[in-house]
Parts: structure tokens; C-alpha cells; sequence
């Protein structure tokens, strides 16, 4: 059974930069691809970012693209979401996830095991 810690966010204003990191303990870490997604409030949990086992490919969602990295360090079982240029559409409660469930790694259903999450807030 794998556990995923969030910490990381924040509030900060539009423009600015934050980074969410997710701890996994309790299982291999480097055999997960990892995830990240938000769900805004009266929205749907919507895909982030998720990166391979090795860290050599990653993949975004197009509202991200050129704004957020994903990376890890399967040293440490810890991996990262960069986010700059936060704009107010931005903010959300962020949720990583680990796993591989034979979906898509861009859909929830990718994944077997997720962290309780970590609010972002971005003021206009």
C-alpha cells in the first residue's frame, strides 16, 4: 500500500510561482508513473501533469503547458509540481497519484493510490 503526502500550497497572486510536492512511502517508488490533478470548486477533478517511471517523459494537460513541470526524485520518493505564471483559474485543490492501472496515465482511472490533496489559491 503506498501513501502520498501533498504539501506545498498556498496562496499567491496571479503571476506568481508555488511549488506542491507528494511523499510516497510504503511501496517502490520508482515502479509508479506519478500524476497530478486539481479539482477546481463545482468542477470535475481534471488532469494536471504525470510523469514516467524514470522521469524521462512527461506529459500536460494544454491549460498547463509551458507553465508547470512536473519532476521526481525516485532518491527521495518525492515528486514535484512547478507551477509559475499562476493565473486565478488556477486554483484548486491539487492531488498527486501513483499507480498504474493499465489507463491512460492523463485519467484518473490510471492510477491506484492518491494523496488527500493541498489547496492552491491564486488572487487576481
Amino acid at each position: 500500500q503506498v501513501q502520498l503526502v501533498e504539501s506545498g500550497g498556498g496562496l499567491v497572486q496571479a503571476g506568481g510561482s508555488l511549488r506542491v510536492s507528494c511523499a510516497a512511502s510504503g511501496g517502490t517508488f520508482s515502479r509508479y508513473p506519478m500524476g497530478w490533478f486539481r479539482r477546481a470548486p463545482g468542477k470535475e477533478r481534471e488532469f494536471v501533469a504525470a510523469i514516467n517511471r524514470s522521469g524521462a517523459s512527461t506529459y500536460y494537460a494544454a491549460s498547463v503547458k509551458g507553465r508547470f513541470t512536473i519532476s521526481r526524485d525516485n532518491a527521495k520518493n518525492t515528486v514535484y509540481l512547478q507551477m509559475n505564471s499562476l493565473k486565478p483559474e488556477d486554483t484548486a485543490v491539487y492531488y498527486c497519484a501513483a499507480g498504474s492501472t493499465g489507463w491512460s496515465m492523463t485519467e484518473p482511472l490510471g492510477y491506484n493510490y492518491w494523496g488527500q490533496g493541498t489547496q492552491v489559491t491564486v488572487s487576481s
